[in-house]
């Protein structure tokens, strides 16, 4: 119980005792990290269900946003470490979004089969 007590109170002190901004932006780091790993339980799921190792479309638009908070939460931080791994994960993900949009728009272009082309 002792400790429980000490850790409530170290909290509360550190709490009190940082800047709003401050806590904004961990706020920010926790949401960022939660989105970035909602990716990992998609694809999960999605692999149970297909009984395969699968990577759904949801998978990079999560990597894309967590990635992206992330990297601003990186610059806030000035930790250039975790920009530069952040920087090139959107990168990545950015064009697997792209590679799957421009797949859908080609098949959306081209004439179905049996169907007359103009």
């Amino acid at each position: 119980m002792e400790f429980l007590a000490t850790f409530w109170a170290k909290l509360a002190t550190w709490w009190v005792s940082t800047p709003d901004i401050e806590k904004t932006w961990l706020a920010i780091g926790f949401a960022a990290q939660l989105m970035f790993s909602m990716r990992f339980i998609v694809q999960w799921i999605a692999s149970e269900r297909a009984r395969q190792s699968i990577v759904p479309e949801t998978f990079w638009y999560f990597s894309c946003a967590g990635g992206a908070m992330l990297f601003a939460y990186a610059i806030y931080r000035m930790d250039p470490v975790f920009i530069l791994g952040q920087g090139a994960g959107l990168f990545i993900y950015a064009r697997n979004i792209h590679l799957i949009w421009r797949t859908r728009l080609n098949a959306q272009s081209r004439p179905a089969a049996g169907e007359p082309v103009a």
